[in-house]
């Protein structure tokens, strides 16, 4: 009998924000493939899970995939987990799922947080029609695929790092200064914060409080009025 690849939603910050099942699932499954195994070593050691951790990220998920898959068609069973939030969105683990479902092997999903989804849920911006971007390219296309936004008549959702997110406001001022913006940082952390605004108004206070953290952009679509 083939085994399961279960793929399981863990919290993006707040420890507290993960299911029962997930942490069941977890505790049951033969092995557990994570981003990183010290990230993922805190959140299994705050609910007492002891089980076998396999690193498997971004540089090693193509040279991992037929080991993982081999060991799935022999009936054992196996967690993907991501650093934060629900795995394979804008994270690994996709040509995994791929690879399982080619081979036969049933995918589960055990649902949870993302940033994404929580991020646009307490935006106050439209959420019955959206499109999700992740990050954008950071250096080829990017100019591109912002001209393509500016156009874009739905409520647009981003990611951003610490390392770029001022060049990115500076980006938005630039091609969609009149767009109203909700910029989220650290969210369900201890220090989250939100800034609403159009871009240049979140530039001006956004820099001086930055330090660190994940930030998540929800931007207006092209023509809404707050």
């Amino acid at each position: 009998m083939k085994g399961k690849l279960y793929v399981v939603a863990t919290p993006i910050g707040n420890l507290d924000d993960i299911s029962f099942r997930a942490v069941e699932t977890l505790k049951q499954v033969d092995f557990i493939l994570c981003e990183d195994t010290r990230v993922t070593s805190k959140l299994l050691n705050n609910y007492k899970i002891r089980n076998e951790l396999v690193s498997f990220n971004a540089k090693s998920e193509t040279r991992k995939i037929q080991t993982v898959i081999e060991r799935l068609l022999k009936g054992v069973t196996c967690a993907l987990v991501s650093d934060a939030g629900t795995p394979t969105i804008s994270d690994p683990g996709i040509r995994l799922v791929n690879e399982a479902i080619k081979n036969n092997i049933e995918v589960l999903g055990v649902p949870g947080a993302n940033a994404a989804i929580l991020a646009l849920s307490i935006s106050g911006l439209p959420t019955d029609s959206f499109v999700f971007e992740g990050f954008l390219p950071q250096k080829k296309g990017r100019q591109k695929k912002l001209k393509e936004l500016a156009l874009e008549v739905r409520t647009i959702v981003l990611y951003e790092s610490v390392y770029r997110i001022e060049k990115l406001l500076n980006e938005l001022n630039e091609y969609m200064s009149d767009r109203f913006i909700v910029v989220h940082r650290e969210l369900t952390k201890k220090f989250e914060e939100a800034w609403r605004g159009f871009p240049q108004q979140i530039l001006n206070d956004l820099p001086s409080k930055t330090v660190k953290g994940e930030f998540v952009v929800v931007i207006a679509p092209k023509n809404w009025k707050i």
